[in-house]
């Protein structure tokens, strides 16, 4: 970094890249070198590399158990200082592989590495990344190593932590900070693919996909990539390539896509993606009177939780009620219950009724909204395989349906073939995804 502060640019015989890798890809020693491996030969061919690691296989939720075990209720601070431990681990292994293959290389933790975030433990959000010591340890020739998922807050200086899965989107934030070339993404699987391969073993790889098709099956239950890492990357123009670890098949390109450049038509649909971590919220006889709704859902955002699908029924004249479903993530269905219960007599509903015992399966392409009839041919699918429809929420690029938790697997099978998305090729699954 230069005195004004900014990221010099990189020689024309040079790219710099930042490599991500999952817990998946360094879940134990023999992992860890052969990632040691495949950086250096990356090193070796004259790139600049900055490596952005997760902790090791299931360490994270390892901790957690551990955690719970000390105290049912830890402090979200001292939470926080526990869980970064499992990427600063996985740091400095990592860095001894390197180093023994003969690189150098030198690992940092979040904060080291210049990550400025909000103060919120546990979800925190990147405000800024000041990177002069990966400059500085790049200008001496060696590999940079990131903890990912983590970094320090603006105000109060603690160590924080971004989320869940936010390993990818630090390493997109970093490659936007350094000006990388691009950002490669790493897991057990070889790009991403037209639905779970795990599901369907007939799910084909993508070999190139548009930010606003990968942001749908992101937010829609795809675990590919982190929700928060394809925006950034979409906001800051990052080229995203997923690959495994295991293979040095090509993977998938996240990118900026204009199909009418291209003299191409978008596919109609890109991909079926799932999700079963979500729960079911029924309020039952809710006066049915204006502004009880918004009372509602003004109660849900105070509780500081998020809404994804609404269904109102029709009111039943003669008791002038009506009842309201949503859907949310399980992890805030004990907090929205109670905010509920609360504030029951107030508003006057009969009771609340919750159901974890279901999934979201979403139909995802840019190219229906041009194609009528995507509606009619999905939902005429899940009725053949003999699936139920809960709720049903729908988009330009999207059609999403609630169904019952044991049938989620056969509505995936049943949209994928109902689009034309099977190939006869079975897709590889290199390791777990943990739990």
């Amino acid at each position: 970094m230069d005195g004004n502060g900014t990221v010099p640019v990189v020689e024309a015989d040079q790219v710099r890249v930042v490599q991500k890798f999952g817990g998946s890809s360094v879940a134990d020693a023999e992992s860890i070198k052969r990632v040691a491996r495949r950086i250096v030969a990356t090193k070796n061919a004259g790139n600049e590399v900055v490596v952005v690691i997760s902790a090791m296989g299931d360490t994270t939720d390892d901790l957690m158990d551990l955690a719970q075990q000390v105290s049912p209720n830890p402090r979200p601070r001292e939470l926080d200082m526990l869980l970064t431990a499992g990427e600063r681990m996985s740091a400095a292994l990592l860095a001894m592989a390197i180093n023994d293959l003969g690189a150098e290389a030198r690992s940092f933790t979040g904060s080291q590495a210049g990550v400025i975030t909000t103060g919120t433990h546990g979800d925190a959000r990147i405000i800024d990344i000041t990177p002069g010591r990966i400059v500085t340890a790049l200008a001496d020739g060696d590999v940079v190593i990131v903890a990912g998922f983590q970094g320090v807050s603006q105000t109060t200086k603690d160590i924080t932590t971004l989320g869940r899965g936010a390993s990818d989107t630090t390493a997109v934030a970093l490659a936007a900070a350094l000006k990388a070339d691009h950002c490669e993404i790493y897991s057990d699987v070889d790009g991403v693919f037209t639905a779970d391969p795990r599901i369907v073993p007939g799910a084909q790889r993508i070999p190139e996909i548009c930010y606003e098709d990968m942001l749908e099956l992101a937010a829609n239950g795809a675990k590919i990539l982190h929700l928060r890492c394809v925006e950034y990357a979409r906001r800051e123009n990052v080229a995203v390539h997923v690959r495994s670890s295991f293979s040095d098949k090509p993977g998938t390109w996240v990118k900026d896509i204009n199909y009418e450049e291209l003299g191409m038509e978008q596919p109609l649909i890109t991909g079926i993606a799932h999700d079963r971590s979500e729960a079911k919220i029924t309020i039952v006889g809710v006066p049915d009177r204006v502004g009880e709704a918004a009372d509602i859902f003004t109660i849900i955002a105070e509780a500081d939780i998020n809404i994804d699908m609404i269904v109102q029924n029709v009111s039943r004249t003669q008791e002038q009620a009506t009842d309201i479903t949503f859907t949310l993530a399980q992890s805030d269905g004990a907090k929205a219950i109670a905010a509920l219960e609360a504030v029951q007599e107030r508003i006057g509903f009969d009771k609340v009724v919750y159901n974890d015992q279901v999934g979201k399966v979403s139909v995802v392409g840019v190219g229906m909204r041009s194609h009528p009839g995507v509606t009619a041919k999905f939902f005429r699918a899940l009725a053949e395989a003999g699936v139920n429809i809960g709720m049903i929420s729908t988009s330009e690029i999207r059609i999403s349906v609630v169904v019952d938790i044991d049938q989620v697997d056969v509505a995936v099978r049943a949209g994928h073939t109902a689009f034309g998305l099977d190939s006869s090729e079975q897709a590889v699954v290199y390791a777990g995804t943990g739990r």
